[in-house]
């Protein structure tokens, strides 16, 4: 692991927070770190407001939108919501036509079958409009590439509205309106929105035209947060917002279909992290392992009993996805390992039987082993498609930006991407895709990295100090949870190998003329155990968080690394 310490703010601005607002210097220099130099910043940061959201209509086309809503239900139209199959866009669907239901009657929904129609828009899914008698679809985390099939569906008399929050191409589909706020023209004042995010603007919008707020659209945020937590955006403005109130709802008073998923895991208070490991997983389980529309029908259930029979439904299917995905993970591996390419700079493996549903998890996993840009590939039809996954810091959708002579179809982001391509071109894209990043990425970003926050001493951890750093929650991408350095620390002699095959390590640190001493926890930690013993000194890299036994809390050391000191 590398070690970073961030770069101390400049002091004159640490110490005017850490006056105004009377905090200790470590407090005030992890907000400077977060962008929060002011008091007004400060209150904004620790105190979320749903009155913080930006106006709707801020956004390119959101009255276009509205216009073609609004024309559809004067005209008895039917009205087809469509999104992808993942949490992202099953959520956007469940909103969308959920809010739309209590306005209008003539209004469905469709998520395309991951195996035989892919992702986004598909000529399956216009044509099933076309039998149906849908003149309006509005789609939802996907779209923004559709160019030929937004194209086709208007010759057909069906148009659609676009809300997506993917990178557009160079041509922008001609569809009623294209709600996008990473469209260079779009001058929204937040580019970092998910799909959901996206969607939930255009309810705002629509919600506006009745007089109502964001206050009233409170019940539909609990759908908003677990996006925002699975597609791993920013969680900062206006994330952070919506991110905020959607786990007030999932802990207060969440739909059914949720509720449902709860009661399966017997958790009280959900962190936006427990969304991401606890909810997210079984809602995408269901488009992974059977079909999206499942999880829809979920989330939009409002009877209790039929909600806990879906639940469970779901719960199968994500059982049965972690057996697929440690399965097909083990084989990539033995792949790997046989085709010794441990020695390049990318990871490129590909079966015709993996199933699709999980090659996204696996390249997850794979990227976790031999941190580098991982795609793994399967047979999808006639043709091979593929997940891709990134290292930090590294853009893998510039490098199949780059390869994409070679490429039929992909979409994405900075860290995750999909694909397809013809399977004659698969040894050369690998080798393509080898050459593009060995040419462009940075060596030291295939050695994991650990961002510090901060150095402290064990006696700077108070319960205080903890109360302060609870209400930085929730975290993610651009507010991560803080990371701490403390160095010459010694074990008292309670360090040891613990867990069923003894695989983490518990110790209890000090450090030489401190009162103090904290219990920590390493997960898969346990090979570093003889650092530890004996008495000898250490550096520890980790977080903080309580710990709960027997009724008794304390804080605790969430180890993310040791070094000798």
């Amino acid at each position: 692991m590398r070690w970073t310490l961030k770069p101390k703010p400049e002091t004159a601005k640490v110490e005017t927070l850490q006056k105004a607002l009377q905090v200790g210097s470590t407090i005030a220099t992890l907000l400077v770190q977060r962008g929060i130099e002011s008091y007004a910043d400060a209150k904004n940061f620790f105190r979320p407001s749903l009155k913080d959201l930006h106006d709707p209509y801020l956004m390119k086309d959101m009255d276009k939108a509205v216009a073609r809503i609004e024309k559809a239900i004067a005209n008895k139209e039917n009205i087809l919501v469509y999104g992808d199959y993942d949490v992202d866009g099953t959520t956007s669907v469940a909103l969308m036509s959920s809010y739309l239901k209590t306005k209008y009657n003539l209004v469905y929904t469709y998520i395309p079958n991951r195996y035989d129609e892919g992702y986004g828009i598909s000529y399956k899914g216009i044509n099933f409009a076309l039998e149906h008698e849908f003149s309006l679809i509005i789609a939802l985390d996907c779209g923004i590439k559709s160019v030929e099939k937004v194209a086709h569906a208007k010759t057909l008399g069906i148009d659609f509205i676009i809300c997506d929050h993917h990178r557009p191409g160079d041509e922008i589909p001609d569809a009623a309106a294209v709600l996008d706020p990473k469209q260079e023209d779009c001058e929204y004042p937040f580019k970092e929105l998910c799909g959901c995010g996206v969607g939930f603007k255009l309810v705002q919008a629509l919600a506006l035209k009745d007089g109502k707020t964001a206050k009233d659209l409170t019940e539909y945020l609990d759908l908003v947060a677990t996006a925002i937590g699975a597609d791993i955006v920013p969680i900062d403005g206006e994330n952070r917002v919506l991110a905020h109130f959607g786990l007030k709802v999932i802990n207060t008073n969440p739909r059914s279909g949720i509720k449902a998923i709860l009661d399966q895991v017997e958790k009280t208070e959900l962190t936006i992290t427990d969304v991401v490991f606890i909810v997210a997983p079984r809602i995408n389980a269901a488009g992974r392992m059977k079909h999206g529309n499942y999880a829809v029908t979920l989330l939009t259930e409002e009877e209790p009993d039929m909600a806990k029979k879906y639940a469970s439904e779901i719960n199968d299917y994500n059982l049965d996805r972690r057996e697929t995905d440690k399965q097909i993970t083990q084989e990539a591996l033995k792949q790997i390992e046989e085709q010794k390419e441990q020695n390049r700079l990318t990871t490129v493996v590909y079966h015709k039987d993996w199933h699709k549903g999980v090659i996204g998890i696996v390249a997850s996993r794979l990227t976790e082993t031999y941190y580098r840009p991982t795609l793994v590939f399967t047979k999808s039809g006639n043709k091979l498609a593929a997940s891709a996954r990134s290292v930090r810091d590294f853009d893998i959708y510039n490098a199949l930006e780059n390869c994409k002579e070679l490429i039929e179809q992909f979409g994405g982001h900075k860290y995750a991407a999909g694909l397809t391509l013809e399977e004659e071109n698969y040894e050369a894209f690998k080798q393509a895709f080898e050459d593009e990043v060995s040419k462009t990425i940075d060596r030291n970003l295939l050695t994991p990295e650990i961002k510090i926050d901060a150095k402290i001493d064990l006696n700077d951890i108070t319960p205080k100090f903890y109360r302060i750093l609870k209400q930085f929650a929730p975290y993610g991408p651009s507010n991560m949870t803080p990371v701490f350095l403390t160095e010459n620390l010694i074990d008292t002699g309670y360090g040891k190998c613990v867990g069923g095959d003894k695989t983490h390590l518990r110790l209890t640190a000090t450090q030489p003329e401190s009162s103090s001493r904290m219990v920590g926890i390493g997960f898969s930690m346990g090979d570093k155990f003889e650092m530890i013993s004996e008495g000898k000194p250490f550096r520890a890299v980790y977080s903080i968080d309580e710990n709960e036994w027997r009724g008794h809390v304390s804080l605790q050391l969430k180890l993310r690394d040791l070094k000798k000191q």
